[in-house]
């Protein structure tokens, strides 16, 4: 139902997405999307880039009088640290990073490979998923993640809200919601960038107000967690995703691992517990999506690794470009966007129709018939 594109490169002149198969009749908050692209930028660990970009976007079409129209939505991102033409070439391929398979790949260098496969390209994303966070909300369905380790600290695993999430970690400079790990989470980074090295983590995003029935059983494509793992695996330096209680499933007899089912008058079906992080065959089941995502630590190192040097064949450093210390804090907001933009696809998938008003008939007929 919605398919979206970026294009640009990381020190180009432009960043840009077209957001196609978004519905009329919403109202589109710029200031709303410029605040996810700020927040995008935050972050204990982060590099000097920050301190130059102030991200924001312009709408270029699908809008008109601030309310979306039905035809495609474009956001267009101005660079002001551009200079991809001044850039040197590299010939020292970073291991972990996409430099020697791309160059290989596309015949090409690594200036070429590098100016893509940045995280820079989540920019645009974080746009997108904003003005899908919009759609949701008007039905009631809310996303927030938080940081819940980074390097060796982690967080004590937890049951907690959106709204929890969101009032407890708005602050924290790693995202993270409770004080005493955050400050550890900052030591830890701290000690890393004074040795050159570079850390990675985990964060975990969570959605409340999901109806019964997104996605399917059908067909591996249309099952929901699996495009949320899909689309998730996605996102710069991921290496792992989990739903639910994940990998602590595989320790768990089966009294233990699955959710019990509840009925009341008022709430419908429900489950008291959430070992299954919000599904059940693939779709979503009324509890609160929960979905962790693994970062490793990011490949540019101050201090870096052995390399070869493509032109000369001899063993070498790796060459060095400005980067973050630590991007989980970041990256928990890029999570955010692309579990919205999921979500939104799945909804629309379900409810669909060319304006908000006729999603909203389908949807309020639909919730109804799963109370019944």
């Amino acid at each position: 139902m919605l398919k979206y594109i970026t294009a640009g490169e990381s020190h180009g002149h432009y960043m840009a997405a077209i957001l196609e198969g978004f519905p009329s009749g919403l109202a589109l908050d710029l200031d709303f999307i410029n605040g996810e692209m700020r927040r995008r930028q935050g972050g204990y660990g982060r590099g000097d880039r920050q301190k130059i970009e102030t991200d924001g976007v312009e709408i270029l079409g699908g809008v008109i009088k601030k309310v979306t129209t039905g035809a495609p939505l474009g956001f267009l991102l101005t660079n002001k640290d551009f200079k991809i033409e001044e850039m040197p070439e590299l010939f020292r391929p970073r291991p972990g990073h996409a430099d020697l398979a791309g160059s290989l790949k596309y015949d090409q260098g690594i200036r070429a490979v590098l100016e893509r496969s940045s995280a820079r390209e989540t920019s645009m994303r974080v746009a997108v998923g904003a003005a899908c966070k919009l759609l949701l909300k008007a039905f009631g369905i809310e996303v927030a993640a938080h940081v819940v380790q980074i390097g060796s600290v982690s967080l004590p695993q937890q049951d907690i809200t959106v709204e929890e999430i969101r009032k407890s970690a708005k602050d924290s400079p790693v995202r993270c919601v409770c004080k005493k790990t955050e400050k550890a989470m900052i030591l830890a980074i701290a000690k890393a960038m004074k040795s050159g090295d570079s850390l990675g983590g985990k964060y975990e995003v969570r959605a409340t107000g999901l109806p019964i029935g997104l996605g399917s059983y059908v067909h591996f494509e249309r099952k929901l967690d699996a495009r949320l793992a899909m689309i998730l695996m996605s996102q710069q330096s991921a290496k792992a995703v989990e739903i639910g209680d994940g990998v602590k499933l595989a320790g768990c007899p089966g009294s233990e691992a699955h959710d019990e089912i509840f009925y009341g008058k008022a709430r419908g079906y429900f489950h008291k517990t959430n070992h299954a992080g919000g599904f059940e065959g693939g779709m979503t089941n009324g509890a609160d999506l929960v979905a962790r995502l693994t970062m490793k630590p990011i490949a540019t190192l101050a201090r870096p690794l052995a390399s070869v040097n493509m032109k000369t064949k001899k063993v070498e450093k790796a060459d060095f470009e400005r980067s973050d210390a630590c991007a989980v804090p970041a990256g928990s907001v890029i999570g955010e966007a692309l579990v919205a933009y999921t979500l939104a696809d799945s909804f629309l998938e379900k409810f669909g129709g060319d304006s908000l008003a006729e999603i909203r008939r389908n949807y309020e007929g639909y919730l109804k018939h799963t109370r019944v």
